[in-house]
């Protein structure tokens, strides 16, 4: 593992594997009385946040004090950046803090990276977030989500994605869901397809490691998991399709389409869900769809990466139960 978490890119396939296989001893923490381990006692995490979040945020949070870590929680609104202070002067006062790790979301791509490579911090930095490039836990958790609903828990082990057949659909271009998971399913060996209107998908989408389509009726039917982005009209400045009417009826998820799934194929949605545009309530709502099961492993997942991060060498149980014996 490297020191920083910037880009789902960076990972290899055994890191992501560890990640995955670490992430599966996490969630035996949240079936015990006491969801605690002591593993980061004494660290100081901070969650630099400059754009709204709820899923991410609290998930990261909770991981954190899962692992007995100390957190600072930092939001932009009320803090000095709405004054007009940097990153730089911000990340020079959570140094001067001695904190060891920072979980940063921000609006710019590539502000995580510079937060790691500006020498203005000395602390491990993981992504939640930049701008439309990357959101590296997020495709982590996706991941561990398909592994154990398409391979197993217990069969999952050491195991990766491949030969999986994933489609993701919707606003590929605003999406640093879609960029992350198109990199790490790649890496974990799954066939990737991505399916939108021309006009939401990036230039030079032609160069990333995997297939493109237009039609969602025709790929349905070969996929082990299909994964509903939401169109974010946030970061839309132009009419990007006629009317939602008309993006619901081309490429929105609804029961009948639903039905044209195999069997075993799952519906995945990062949230927030706009039900009645990309996906409908019956389809939201049924046994198919992990959107609620995606936010459990999330904890999960932050915390398998927190502990690797952070120095984890053994074991993460094996290093807590040593511990309470003492």
């Amino acid at each position: 593992m490297q020191r920083h978490l910037i880009s789902a890119a960076d990972l290899s396939r055994d890191d992501a594997v560890l990640i995955l296989d670490t992430a599966e001893e996490m969630a035996r923490v949240a079936d015990r009385p006491i969801k605690k381990l002591p593993t980061l006692r004494g660290r100081t995490v901070v969650n630099l946040f400059f754009e709204d979040s709820t899923r991410t945020r609290i998930s990261f949070e909770a991981a954190e004090k899962r692992l007995s870590a100390d957190v600072i929680n930092f939001t932009a609104k009320g803090s000095s950046v709405s004054k007009g202070e940097s990153l730089k002067d911000t990340a020079q006062t959570l140094a001067a803090m001695g904190v060891d790790a920072v979980v940063i979301r921000h609006g710019a791509s590539g502000a995580p990276y510079r937060l790691a490579n500006s020498g203005w911090i000395d602390a491990t930095v993981i992504n939640a977030g930049d701008g439309t490039h990357q959101h590296p836990t997020q495709a982590l958790l996706d991941a561990f989500t398909m592994r154990r609903r398409l391979v197993g828990r217990d069969a999952g082990l050491g195991q990766d994605l491949s030969g999986r057949r994933i489609t993701v659909v919707g606003d590929v271009l605003h999406s640093r869901v879609a960029r992350s998971n198109v990199d790490l399913l790649h890496t974990l060996g799954a066939e990737v397809t991505l399916v939108a209107p021309p006009t939401l998908l990036p230039v030079g989408v032609e160069s990333w490691p995997c297939e493109v389509s237009y039609d969602l009726d025709a790929t349905l039917p070969k996929s082990d998991a299909v994964m509903m982005l939401r169109v974010q009209r946030e970061r839309m400045h132009a009419a990007f399709f006629p009317t939602e009417r008309e993006y619901s009826r081309r490429y929105g998820l609804d029961s009948d389409r639903m039905a044209r799934m195999p069997e075993h194929a799952i519906v995945m949605h990062p949230g927030p869900m706009v039900r009645g545009m990309e996906i409908t309530a019956a389809v939201a709502d049924s046994e198919r769809c992990t959107a609620v099961e995606q936010v459990a492993n999330g904890v999960s997942i932050r915390m398998a990466v927190l502990y690797l991060l952070l120095g984890g060498s053994e074991t993460a149980l094996t290093q807590a139960r040593t511990t309470e014996e003492k």
